[in-house]
């Protein structure tokens, strides 16, 4: 008698791989997103009697399966599950895996591997997975046994939730098929919702940073994601101290958009005062904000540099620190406000620098607004924002893919804290957009669903609109259709090479193809046929199926406001434009600022320097 059949005697059991799927159950997973192969058909008739509490998504790529898993992670902050069969779809998850290794998303995937009777015989498909996912992974096992599937798997949980990252474990495919006790496996526990306690600044430290604001001549804050729920308290404190907030992608909607100290973004996917507040400021405060660019923007000039961050193995990391508070940013900014308030710290009022920062944000906003508002056709990519924009409910969920669109997003696209809305931030991976939208829809069912994406990211993975079909997920999605990888294009601008190279797509008609997979869909080519196209985009979302807009917009480059450069004459700064800009001459030439904005239709738009002068600020 095998030790399966002697426990079988001897009391309830359960084949091992339920156990598991109930250790997921536990934790309060609700879906699975994966595509079965042989090696996990164990786990595949699990979920077939699990199907009443754990529901499986059948996406076409594990690719999806795994960028899906990451984007539901960050959207929910619960642990989400993908997997693969031994092999290629193993393989296939490492994208998606990766990308939720570099935004600290808790993950768990599950991987097929052959029978324990046929590993080492060179079988097919057999390979060693654990080497494969040891870099990803902030745990990484083989299961040794039917009995401890459900305990490795447990393990996996707590150890994804404890590193904000990847746990994978492997599974020979007949250990799921062995009857194991039916015992509670998972140590699951309301202790695990609590929120982890954060450290928080002394009034010293807090005094400190205010003095060397007080000090600076042109300070800026630098604002993460890690404001959270504070962002209007920091609007406060911006107002109270003078001092100009420059965003971190991530923190897009956290902070007003509309208040007037709020310059937007630094670097490419950047707003003009962002980038040129950046490049004069003789002081730095990084607070709660882990910035990837930072090699960049943070070696432009010498300034002083102050961080705060709850997490203190951050510091230094991007820029040597001339002070560092271990603190939550919320609380820093709370402690900030309460020694304003009882008289420790006097406000500040409006210095130069903070008003010709307004000056200059003001000025940028109008020239954001009147290419939003006039009409094209062509079709370009701005107003296709402005529809985007009306449509939206106030809560709506945007799942938005690399490219151009992050650009875009983060200069046209409204959102606040009733939002949710999710990239691939740190790892960049194309085709995100797709599987973020499949995510939100799942988990947030009762909320409108935008998947933005160019051609070149969206033709990586449209094969899986068809989930959206298949499961009547009824999701916005957007394509901005231009035939380039137009992001990549603007950067072979600025190389001295003779032309573009291998950045032009063969065009597709994607409403033609989607309608082939029983979407209904629209293609759109000029600013006046967009109003139609959206207004019947939310007529057949509500009626719960999924639509497709395919916006055949121009390749034209939005004004890279990071070509701006600043230097000092005479006491003075001098703004001019990167000598590599339009490198490879494909582009209009100019010899000032006030050509280079002209050439992207921004005549209205005044060089930073003009409102120093204005406002006496000194370099």
């Amino acid at each position: 008698m095998s030790i399966a059949e002697d426990t079988a005697a001897q009391g309830a059991t359960v084949p091992a791989s339920v156990a598991m799927l109930r250790v997921l159950e536990s934790w309060g997973v609700e879906h699975i997103y994966g595509y079965p192969g042989g090696s996990f058909n164990s786990t595949m008739a699990a979920l077939d009697a699990e199907k009443d509490r754990i529901k499986f998504i059948q996406v076409r790529h594990e690719q999806v399966g795994a960028l899906a898993a990451s984007a539901d992670a960050k959207l929910t902050g619960r642990v989400q599950v993908c997997f693969g069969s031994a092999g290629p779809g193993a393989t296939n998850l490492l994208t998606g895996l990766y990308d939720a290794r570099e935004d600290h998303a808790p993950v768990v995937a599950l991987i097929g591997q052959v029978p324990t009777t046929n590993m080492n015989y060179d079988y097919f498909q057999e390979f060693a997975e654990n080497p494969m996912f040891e870099d990803v992974a902030v745990y990484d096992r083989t299961v040794m046994t039917p009995e401890s599937l459900p305990y490795v798997v447990d393990k996996a949980v707590r150890e994804a939730y404890k590193h904000k990252g990847v746990a994978v474990v492997v599974i020979p495919n007949n250990f799921g098929y062995v009857q194991i006790p039916d015992t509670p496996y998972s140590s699951s526990s309301p202790t695990d919702r609590k929120p982890a306690p954060l450290p928080a600044a002394t009034d010293e430290e807090v005094r400190t940073v205010v003095d060397m604001i007080k000090q600076a001549k042109r300070p800026i804050i630098h604002v993460g994601r890690g404001i959270q729920t504070g962002g209007e308290k920091l609007v406060e404190l911006s107002r109270r101290l003078s001092i100009p907030l420059v965003l971190t992608g991530l923190a897009k909607g956290l902070v007003p958009d509309d208040y007037e100290a709020n310059l937007g973004y630094a670097n490419r996917a950047a707003s003009k005062a962002a980038d040129e507040a950046f490049a004069t400021a003789d002081l730095v405060i990084a607070l709660g904000s882990n910035f990837p660019f930072a090699n960049l923007i943070y070696r432009t000039h010498e300034f002083k540099f102050v961080q705060i961050d709850a997490d203190a193995g951050r510091f230094g990391s991007h820029h040597f620190l001339d002070y560092g508070v271990w603190s939550d940013a919320t609380t820093f900014v709370d402690k900030a406000l309460a020694l304003l308030d009882n008289g420790e710290v006097e406000e500040t009022p409006a210095t130069p620098f903070f008003r010709a920062c307004v000056a200059s944000n003001k000025n940028w906003r109008e020239y954001l607004n009147k290419m939003m508002n006039r009409p094209s056709n062509p079709l370009e990519f701005e107003a296709v924002y402005k529809e985007i924009n009306r449509v939206a409910e106030e809560d709506a969920i945007f799942s938005i893919d690399v490219g151009d669109n992050i650009i875009n997003s983060f200069r046209y696209l409204n959102l606040t804290p009733k939002n949710k809305w999710t990239i691939s931030a740190l790892f960049a991976s194309m085709g995100y957009g797709l599987p973020g939208a499949l995510a939100a829809k799942l988990s947030f069912p009762d909320r409108q669903v935008f998947h933005i994406a160019g051609d070149g990211a969206y033709s990586m993975v449209m094969q899986d609109l068809i989930t959206q079909k298949k499961y009547q997920l009824p999701v916005i999605n957007v394509i901005t259709s231009n035939a380039s990888l137009n992001f990549i294009k603007s950067e072979q601008d600025d190389l001295s090479i003779p032309q573009h190279s291998g950045i032009f797509l063969e065009d597709q008609d994607f409403a033609m193809i989607a309608r082939g997979m029983g979407v209904e869909a629209v293609t759109v080519t000029s600013s006046d046929e967009l109003p139609a196209a959206f207004d019947k985009a939310v007529e057949v979302t509500k009626a719960g199926r999924p639509f497709l807009i395919d916006a055949k917009i121009t390749d034209k480059r939005g004004l890279p406001v990071e070509e701006l450069e600043f230097h000092v004459e005479d006491g003075k700064f001098v703004e001019t434009i990167n000598p590599n800009y339009n490198a490879n001459g494909t582009l209009h030439h100019p010899e000032t600022v006030e050509e280079f904005f002209a050439s992207y239709d921004g005549e209205e738009l005044l060089p930073m320097t003009y409102y120093f002068e204005q406002e006496g600020v000194e370099a």
